[in-house]
């Protein structure tokens, strides 16, 4: 992998003061030319790239005036470098590389807070995302979704939004495990506002990461664009909640068009905030309900989920004739083994053998001809008879 010199870094860093993210003219244009060389055009500097829309540049280049070229990139680096930061490119060691496969819209650079390496966390992560206005159920869920990833040594990613976003961040962070919020905005302006202090935290224990540099604030376009990071840089995508218009279907349809998983945790069908869950269960998304079944998915062969069996009782252990045997005596009262043969649909001699067997282990006992069930048994007789 190819050294970033610091003559492309600035110029990449002036860009996404110029360029708002995902901006796939203007990746189609960086493959056609270097970064330094476009920022020159953009300052006047160079002529026009061939093949570039007129009208795309002059809208661009006014942006452009507005920022110091000569000065400003670098004063974003030192003011992210002062926040213990730095600012990360494509060809870096530490650029997470599976964001190419979001082609000309791949970050332009990603400007990172936190000590840790972005790839290395990024190579085993998990997108866990939902409804701003989300449930207690909701809040639940996403907490211990995320202390479950932890655990099993997984880096959850999201928004560092109200709700899910921040449930699933707190829980990484509860279990001392690694979270990575990506924001819509300047690593170093706190939004939502009320989140300052959890921002804080992922920023000292975790990692936060934005396209836009260091004071951007976020928009509403911002936030959809936001979502495309987040769902190329995981492995798949977690949906908690969601209505049926939410920014975090979208996230969770972008992963599936980038070849991540999308995955789904159903809630009761009765709340409209499960309701976009619900619709993404109905076409190619998978039924999770904890970190095991994520992991299971996501994870190497040999990740897999523990077997879920109800519990297991000494009914269950019976072989098909003895318990044909015991279905047949009566909740109340007795009969003799004749009876019980007919009614269990077996030999006589073969009922009666059978029978001795259950009394030997508690289900029946003799009361001279008449079988009848043990005291011990008679409590269950109830649900035997009204179950499948």
């Amino acid at each position: 992998m190819r050294d970033v010199g610091e003559e492309e870094r600035e110029a990449r860093a002036a860009l996404t003061r110029i360029v708002e993210p995902g901006d796939e003219t203007v990746g189609r244009w960086l493959r056609q030319t270097t970064p330094v060389h476009l920022v020159q055009s953009l300052a006047g500097e160079r002529e026009m790239p061939a093949g570039v829309s007129k009208k795309k540049f002059a809208g661009l280049r006014l942006r452009a005036a507005r920022v110091d070229m000569s000065a400003g990139p670098a004063a974003d680096l030192a003011a992210v470098a002062a926040l213990g930061g730095r600012f990360v490119c494509p060809g870096d060691e530490e650029w997470p590389r599976q964001l190419d496969d979001l082609e000309d819209g791949r970050p332009i650079g990603l400007w990172v807070r936190g000590s840790a390496n972005l790839r290395l966390w990024a190579l085993r992560s998990v997108a866990v995302v939902g409804a701003r206005a989300c449930t207690e159920y909701g809040a639940h869920m996403a907490a211990t979704l995320g202390s479950g990833l932890a655990d099993r040594g997984w880096t959850v990613v999201s928004g560092a939004a109200y709700g899910v976003d921040g449930a699933a961040h707190r829980g990484a962070l509860a279990a001392q495990g690694a979270t990575i919020a990506v924001l819509a905005c300047g690593v170093d302006y706190a939004y939502p506002r009320g989140h300052a202090e959890l921002i804080g935290r992922l920023a000292e224990q975790g990692l936060v990461v934005a396209e836009l540099p260091p004071g951007d604030h976020p928009t509403r376009s911002r936030f959809v664009l936001r979502n495309r990071v987040i769902a190329a840089l995981t492995r798949g995508t977690v949906v908690v909640e969601a209505e049926l218009r939410s920014g975090s279907l979208v996230t969770a349809r972008r992963a599936t068009e980038l070849g991540r998983y999308m995955m789904g945790m159903p809630g009761p069908v009765t709340s409209g905030l499960s309701a976009g869950v619900h619709q993404l269960l109905r076409g190619e998304a998978v039924v999770v309900t904890d970190a095991a079944e994520v992991v299971e998915l996501v994870g190497s062969i040999g990740d897999l989920a523990p077997a879920r069996r109800g519990p297991i009782v000494a009914r269950d252990l019976l072989d098909p004739v003895a318990s044909r045997v015991l279905e047949a005596v009566p909740a109340r009262g007795g009969a003799d083994a004749r009876r019980l043969a007919y009614d269990s649909g077996t030999a006589e001699e073969v009922a009666q053998g059978k029978l001795f067997e259950l009394q030997s282990l508690g289900f029946v006992q003799r009361c001279g001809a008449v079988w009848e069930l043990a005291r011990a048994s008679k409590g269950a007789a109830g649900s035997r008879r009204g179950g499948p």
